[in-house]
């Protein structure tokens, strides 16, 4: 089929995740067909820096042959075979043994699932047995942050703090949520310090008005990803695992963003010193080319979990997927071989911070910020209101355009523009992202003006 058809077919039958459906019949879908490094391309040959990863999880980029050749010989060896009833497979444990090297102390156990949102809904089933078994069934409210994301499914959507997710559907009455550490948003005249701390406590109130006795958990990104790379403040984590460890709630860090390496540390919670109970990950696990995911869990929930449970009735067709999990043990052999962390941490993230800031002097920018290899910019009529252009946040589409029309993947959530390239992005690549943001920013003050 040539693009037209592709196009019409794709209006008459493909449904396409959180997309507003009348606007992709009025523009059609753009089709990738090729990508090479740190590139894709369109049907039309129109080459794109991919300053988002994909979906924030191809690390690597797009041309890891170690990766596909893996899956490749799995596949001719053992194409499939499930995790349940006392079975398993060789990948699935080896890829298991060198997470718990990998991860934070005390995680030396994993459930694998197919992604985030099923991780994220096996915390719960989780988080639920572990307090059921203690005899404190009480214990059942999990708390969230607004404008946090966990997914999509109905549980996931519920843990997250989406507003516009949950007008879809009825959220679980069992979820809570708190102020998230969004300072250039919500932070007023207190400094980021101060805000971080209000901004924390804020789960101390949530948790006093429902009773310590029924919290359960609370659940977080160690940095917010799709909410708009909230990065908080530097008083607000020390003073979250305060309140936790104060009321003896469960910890449950979603790292399906951050995790193996976009921090500059294979984790955020290594760069925040967390110590989760539970933690969540996805994406970049295999790099993007097989879908896995999973939850890891502390030593505290599993052995009351293999020590009390009898069955634990959970579980998916595809946990541990054997061409899954060798691809990713293919995909954390490359990131620790080549030390790819080490060089985002000392060279390339301290780089792009420092091209990054530059665009903070830009007319219509209110901050630029980043951590690691995020970067987000707000997008402002009025620096020193910080006030935006509209309430339809009509400039973060408008620039979102604008990067694709100068070949630079660059994400709007709302007035905020985002990116998250591959951690094997160069400085060259660096400055190259540098000046097509650059342009797109341009181009969109001209529209607002």
């Amino acid at each position: 089929m040539n693009k037209s058809q592709l196009q019409q077919h794709d209006r008459n039958h493909l449904l396409h995740p959180f997309t507003d459906f009348h606007d992709l019949a009025q523009q059609g879908t753009r089709v990738i067909t090729a990508a090479e490094g740190v590139y894709i391309t369109d049907m039309d040959g129109h080459q794109l820096l991919d300053g988002m990863s994909a979906l924030w999880c191809c690390n690597l980029g797009y041309s890891r042959s170690e990766i596909t050749t893996a899956i490749h010989q799995q596949m001719q060896e053992l194409p499939y075979y499930n995790s349940f009833f006392q079975c398993t497979t060789t990948p699935s444990i080896e890829l298991a043994d060198v997470l718990t090297k990998l991860t934070p102390v005390g995680l030396n156990n994993v459930f694998f699932t197919n992604s985030g949102s099923e991780a994220n809904d096996t915390n719960l089933r989780l988080i639920r047995r572990y307090w059921d078994l203690l005899d404190q069934p009480s214990k059942r409210i999990v708390i969230g942050r607004n404008n946090g994301y966990h997914g999509s499914t109905i549980a996931a959507a519920s843990l997250g703090g989406m507003s516009g997710m949950h007008k879809q559907f009825e959220p679980l009455d069992y979820v809570e949520h708190v102020q998230q550490p969004y300072w250039f948003g919500e932070g007023g005249d207190l400094s980021p310090e101060e805000f971080g701390l209000r901004a924390a406590r804020s789960l101390d109130e949530k948790i006093q008005q429902l009773g310590p006795e029924n919290v359960a958990a609370f659940i977080a990104e160690p940095i917010q990803g799709a909410g708009g790379v909230i990065i908080p403040p530097e008083s607000y984590w020390p003073e979250i695992k305060r309140i936790l460890a104060q009321y003896d709630i469960l910890l449950a860090v979603d790292e399906v963003i951050f995790g193996f390496g976009r921090t500059g540390q294979w984790f955020g919670s290594d760069y925040y010193d967390l110590q989760p109970d539970l933690m969540t990950f996805a994406k970049a696990i295999t790099n993007g080319y097989f879908p896995l995911g999973g939850t890891m869990v502390g030593d505290r929930i599993a052995k009351v979990i293999k020590s009390k449970g009898g069955e634990f009735t959970h579980g998916f067709t595809y946990s541990a997927h054997p061409a899954a999990c060798m691809a990713g043990l293919a995909t954390l052999k490359i990131l620790r071989e080549e030390k790819i962390i080490e060089n985002v941490r000392d060279n390339i993230a301290p780089y792009l911070a420092k091209r990054w800031n530059e665009l903070a002097d830009h007319p219509i920018v209110g901050e630029a910020r980043s951590l690691g290899l995020v970067g987000a910019l707000e997008l402002v009529k009025d620096k020193a209101g910080r006030t935006r252009f509209d309430d339809q946040c009509t400039a973060g589409g408008i620039c979102r355009d604008m990067s694709i029309k100068h070949g630079l993947v660059m994400r709007a959530t709302g007035d905020t523009m985002i990116i998250a390239p591959p951690l094997v992005i160069t400085t060259a690549q660096v400055d190259e992202l540098m000046e097509k943001a650059h342009r797109a920013l341009d181009d969109t003050a001209k529209a607002m003006a």
